[in-house]
């Protein structure tokens, strides 16, 4: 990939990105993210996705306000598109997907991380969703995916009134999970991958979808489908697996499916 690198290591799966010098989006890495997350899903050895910026200033700055500054309609619309349709595919990553935020995560360099399930930031990174300064708005998910994580009030601060949060108060208001010292990021994500590695993969992309009914639906509906699914998970190597390997006192070895 060009300006998206893919690695895999054991049952992760490293995504940097790499566009120098801020690691903005366009259309072309945002495709590449789509495709790249959409073949991962297809692979069964793949349990977990850790992505990073590369360097150590810049997670993402997000688009590069350059395509923006004509006006064009169909350009914005375009954008828009791609921004939403790799995120939301991001989202529904069937494993777990981490945001190692090594520095600056700005407009869509936020919104990626927000669209991951789990973020974790260096001390010395700064966060925010600017775009009202410059009379645009977050068109890929910033809006719905923030006030989700931190609640509306906090989300309408830094929306409405552009408000730039450091790691630490990001983790006071529950918008990162962790902060690790400057250039750990990615080591943490890692580490945190292959816990998540520990878990039987069916098990995770069945918890990750009853987890995230919860932002579409009420809990009356999801309680019936958190039973079905429990039921469903029977149909499974690794459930039976899993559950030997505990009897037997041995590391499950799972088979993703």
């Amino acid at each position: 990939m060009a300006q998206l690198k893919l690695e895999k290591r054991g049952h992760t799966a490293l995504i940097t990105m790499s566009n120098p010098p801020a690691n903005t989006w366009t259309a072309e890495t945002l495709t590449q993210l789509r495709d790249a997350v959409k073949s991962l899903d297809a692979d069964k050895n793949i349990y977990a996705l850790v992505l990073t910026g590369e360097g150590d200033k810049f997670f993402s700055a997000g688009a590069d306000l350059k395509l923006f500054a004509d006006g064009d309609k169909a350009v914005a619309s375009n954008m828009a598109r791609i921004f939403g349709e790799a995120f939301e595919t991001l989202s529904a990553f069937s494993g777990v997907s981490i945001a190692a935020i090594n520095g600056y995560a700005m407009g869509g360099g936020l919104e990626v991380a927000l669209a991951c399930d789990i973020r974790i930031a260096e001390q010395q990174a700064q966060m925010a969703l600017p775009e009202a300064k410059v009379g645009l708005l977050p068109c890929a998910g910033g809006t719905q995916n923030l006030a989700w994580l931190v609640g509306e009030g906090w989300a309408k601060r830094m929306i409405l009134c552009g408000e730039r949060l450091n790691a630490e108060k990001a983790q006071q208001i529950g918008l990162v999970e962790e902060v690790v010292a400057t250039g750990m990021a990615l080591e943490s994500a890692l580490a945190l991958a292959d816990k998540a590695a520990e878990q039987s993969p069916s098990s995770v992309t069945a918890c990750k979808k009853l987890i995230q009914q919860g932002r579409s639906g009420s809990i009356q509906s999801a309680l019936p489908l958190e039973r079905e699914l429990f039921v469903s998970l029977f149909d499974t190597k690794d459930q039976v697996e899993g559950v030997q390997a505990f009897l037997e006192k041995r590391k499950a070895k799972w088979v993703n499916g």
